[in-house]
């Protein structure tokens, strides 16, 4: 039965009655409402045929960035690394894997960025290095000023004399966190992977290297860094035991089993982000330079990751969105989302919007494809920076991956019963750029992971043709966000009757923007306001087959199952029409 949903607008909202605690931006800092995107740089696209993503291959296919509405874009690690984990074990801070090119490779790609108006974003990998990093190597020798550069330690005498680990530290990457070095014999630390020694962030020599890294890539031309793995730079020095977790899933063993009180979230993490941030303010200054961005990244509770923003990131990534939506989540469990975050954001910063990563299955595949404009309408019409992964903006899906192809470390420590469980490989595979040969990534064949078999008709070419597809909703959405009413407006989100999520974005004197989201699979009825008798469909979600720049009766409008529609005055709409390509 469909049901009679009525929102009540206001035309004059005060912005800080709306409690959106978003900035009033009154610089020109160029990161406060602009759109970032993730390019995993070995998917996004190949340039010489060797089946793998490189850089010359993102500075080629920079215009569709600058053509869909991005402004920044950070690239995952680039650096020399034995892939181990895929870039994240780095065994050279200052130079570029020949997988991906050379770093004059790296200096046309910044240069045409900069033509193209976009700003570059380099991944950071300050928690650890690749053991095959020379600062390893000579401190397994005890080369000085080495011999400290990383966590050792003899371990603990166990039955019969054996030598254990030093206590009962668990690695993400399963097992024990501590490996046994038969050089030096000592034990070193490592959350991640045993190729991954963690680095020791209470020498002070290892403080500075890191700070002559960041100022080696500023030096470069980029504009800032995406912190990786931030709250996971100290450890306690006592190294005590953690507790358990009781986690009612977790497994002996698995590190989820264990409360890792010890090893992440310590204080002495935003001493060093702070010196950071004033390394990236000074070379601003100094070079008379826009300012430069830290995008940090921390799996923590809320109030913790909230602490970034006040010791120098400007987005500490809001993971609300990826940890607890999905398919079947609510218009409550949505608006709960969105306050969440919100409400505890310190006065005067910006908030952001991320719904994909590298990390995580994509935002098609995990809230239907019948949602996923869904949430780029939403994370697009709030207040803030929206952050996109590379595909999400044309609704890639995720890629079928069997065991024999699987290349992500989680799941090859697994086994072929459970590797599906751990695989992040299904959201990395390479961009669909047409219907060509490996979809337009590569003219190879067989690429580093297989391209998606569906890429024949979903591609980036196929939706650019179309007049209505997941590509023209972004591209439509990213236009709109260059408006004062959405990089300055107030803000109202309201549930209307059992499941439908309103967003209402508004300035003095103007006709509101208003997207209305069903969230459930039957359709409602809504009364939208009593202001205007007619809006103008500015998008839709293509699942909807509801036409953009239709005309629709605020009385009594239906919206379809799991329909998502953006709704502007007829004027607004001419306006910014007239803007879109």
């Amino acid at each position: 039965m469909l049901q009679r949903l009525t929102i009540l607008f206001v035309a004059v909202v005060n912005v800080r009655a709306c409690g959106t605690r978003t900035e009033t931006i009154s610089s020109n800092d160029w990161w406060k409402t602009t759109a970032f995107y993730q390019i995993y740089p070995r998917s996004f696209k190949d340039s010489d045929g060797d089946g793998v993503g490189d850089l010359n291959g993102i500075t080629s296919r920079l215009e569709h960035l600058a053509d869909a509405g991005v402004g920044a874009f950070w690239i995952s690690p680039i650096y020399p690394s034995p892939m181990a984990d895929w870039g994240y074990d780095v065994s050279n801070f200052t130079d570029v894997d020949p997988t991906f090119g050379t770093l004059d490779d790296f200096d046309r790609l910044v240069t045409k960025a900069k033509t193209l108006g976009l700003k570059v974003i380099l991944d950071f990998v300050p928690n650890h290095s690749s053991d095959r990093h020379e600062w390893f190597d000579k401190s397994v020798r005890r080369v000085d000023p080495y011999t400290d550069y990383y966590i050792w330690h003899d371990g603990r005498e166990g039955p019969n004399g054996t030598n254990l680990p030093p206590n009962n530290w668990l690695s993400g990457v399963l097992g024990s966190a501590w490996e046994w070095n038969e050089e030096r014999s000592q034990y070193y630390y490592h959350i991640f992977g045993k190729g991954q020694p963690d680095l020791n962030y209470r020498n002070e020599n290892v403080r500075r290297e890191m700070r002559d890294v960041l100022s080696f890539w500023l030096k470069r031309g980029v504009d800032g860094f995406r912190i990786d793995a931030i709250n996971q730079m100290f450890e306690n020095e006592e190294l005590e035991d953690e507790p358990p977790s009781n986690e009612e899933n977790a497994t002996a063993g698995s590190y989820n089993s264990l409360n890792h009180t010890f090893t992440c979230d310590l204080n002495e993490t935003y001493s060093v982000l702070q010196s950071w941030r004033e390394l990236l303010d000074e070379y601003s200054e100094v070079t008379n330079t826009a300012s430069k961005v830290i995008l940090s990244e921390a799996w923590a509770r809320i109030d913790l990751v909230m602490k970034y923003y006040t010791y120098g990131s400007n987005l500490p990534f809001n993971f609300e969105f990826i940890f607890y939506a999905g398919k079947d989540s609510t218009a409550v469990e949505l608006k709960n989302l969105i306050y969440q975050w919100l409400d505890n954001m310190p006065e005067n910063y910006v908030a952001n919007w991320v719904i994909g990563n590298h990390d995580h299955r994509r935002v098609a595949s995990r809230f239907g494809t019948d949602r996923a404009d869904q949430m780029t309408v939403l994370c697009s019409i709030l207040p803030g920076i929206v952050v996109t992964y590379y595909g999400d903006e044309i609704g890639m899906l995720d890629g079928e991956i069997s065991w024999e192809e699987s290349v992500d470390p989680l799941a090859c420590n697994s086994d072929r019963d459970h590797y599906e469980l751990y695989t992040r490989d299904p959201a990395r595979t390479p961009f669909q750029w047409d219907n060509s040969t490996s979809a337009g990534f590569s003219s190879k064949n067989e690429t580093w992971l297989p391209v998606n078999e569906n890429y024949m008709s979903l591609n980036l070419e196929a939706q650019k043709a179309a007049g209505h597809s997941h590509y023209r909703v972004y591209q439509a959405m990213m236009e709109l966000r260059k408006l004062d009413i959405l990089q300055r407006g107030s803000l109202i989100v309201e549930v209307l009757g059992d499941n439908v999520l309103a967003v209402v974005r508004t300035v003095t004197g103007a006709s509101p923007i208003i997207a209305l989201l069903n969230c459930d699979r039957t359709s409602r009825i809504v009364n939208v306001t009593d202001e205007l008798d007619e809006m103008i469909v500015y998008t839709s979600s293509v699942a909807s087959d509801i036409v953009p720049g239709s005309r629709i009766s605020t009385k009594n409008y239906q919206l379809q199952s799991a329909a998502t529609v953006v709704l502007t005055s007829e004027k607004l709409y001419n306006i910014v029409k007239g803007r879109v390509p």
